[in-house]
């Protein structure tokens, strides 16, 4: 009896014990955490972008990284690294370290449709906690003005009267050209033959001289073909009209939901600290929104958005169906 009055009588204060010493190795985590939130960054800050210098991913990534190193009070240096549609910076980035000191700044293909397409090391939804979404941008439905529509309606007219007699242009198999108009010809139940081109002049001359009857752009492309008078702009692929073309109709005025929207955003290794995304994630809504960085990226063709880690996530799961039924409609097959 005795025996075990003891241990009964001790066993209380054990466990009272190392109940403490688990809630003082949790509150030094979280302080921790905390602490390392609050004095992050303490040197210079890397974004890489997938693609080469000039293009609108780059500089979209510059104007937004110079205005966060005032934000930060530390350099933000973008570096490119190009290779595989951007699969190469992905895989960069998903294996650096997740302390906030390696962001990637990518556009919707690395995420959504190159890993439907190739053979990639990194998983795009387990891989990356969602920063931000910094802009989108619409694509323009254009044809030439040999082919009479002067509207989506006429334009599916004229196209169902020709099964597989009409052309239309793209950036190559599975680009976002590619697919915008796949979505579209689903959706319109057209016949069209697909003619990939290399480079946007290239497609500017095949819809100059008639060669191909149809192309989804982007706004900056597009309003560049229009001023030649040889091109006219039928339809946006966006919700809403598109602040630079608000005489151009949405092709859900025609199709209602259609919407095929491109982004760019920033996302981090995942398991960067929360404090660190949550942070980085207002400040770059800060920047997107201010008048002077919308100007310029106005300038270049893109929409500023800066939107929530939960907000981001759940767009790019909620599209992850879309692309994937484009990817087959397509018939692009993996590598």
């Amino acid at each position: 009896m005795v025996k075990t009055l003891e241990v009964s009588e001790r066993a209380p204060g054990a466990a009272f014990r190392f109940a403490a010493k688990v809630l003082a190795a949790l509150a030094l985590v979280i302080g921790s955490s905390m602490t390392y939130g609050d004095t992050w960054p303490q040197r210079p800050v890397k974004v890489i972008v997938p693609f080469g210098a000039g293009g609108s991913t780059d500089a979209q990534a510059r104007i937004i990284s110079e205005r966060l190193s005032v934000a930060l009070g530390k350099p933000v240096l973008v570096e490119n690294r190009t290779g595989a549609s951007g699969a190469i910076a992905a895989e960069f980035v998903a294996r650096a370290a997740a302390d906030g000191y390696t962001l990637f700044f990518s556009a919707l293909p690395q995420i959504s449709t190159v890993p439907l397409v190739q053979k990639v090391r990194y998983d795009p939804l387990r891989d990356f906690t969602p920063v931000s979404m910094a802009t989108t941008n619409p694509f323009v439905l254009g044809v030439p003005v040999t082919v009479p529509a002067r509207t989506v309606g006429e334009l599916v007219d004229y196209a169902k009267a020709r099964p597989g007699q009409l052309n239309y242009a793209t950036l190559g198999s599975a680009t976002l050209t590619h697919l915008a108009a796949v979505q579209f010809l689903t959706r319109a139940g057209l016949q069209m033959m697909h003619v990939p081109y290399k480079e946007s002049p290239q497609v500017f001359a095949a819809l100059n001289s008639g060669q191909v009857q149809m192309f989804f752009g982007t706004p900056l492309d597009m309003l560049q073909f229009a001023r030649s008078g040889k091109v006219r702009l039928l339809a946006v692929s966006s919700e809403a009209r598109a602040p630079e073309l608000p005489d151009v109709p949405t092709l859900a005025e025609t199709y209602p939901g259609f919407r095929v929207v491109a982004w760019n955003g920033f996302l981090a290794p995942v398991a960067t600290p929360r404090t660190i995304v949550d942070r980085l994630s207002d400040e770059v809504a800060k920047i997107v929104r201010e008048p002077a960085t919308t100007s310029k990226l106005a300038a270049i063709g893109v929409d500023p958005l800066g939107n929530t880690p939960a907000a981001f996530e759940e767009f790019i799961r909620s599209e992850a169906p879309q692309w994937r039924a484009a990817v087959a409609a397509a018939g692009v097959r993996p590598e």
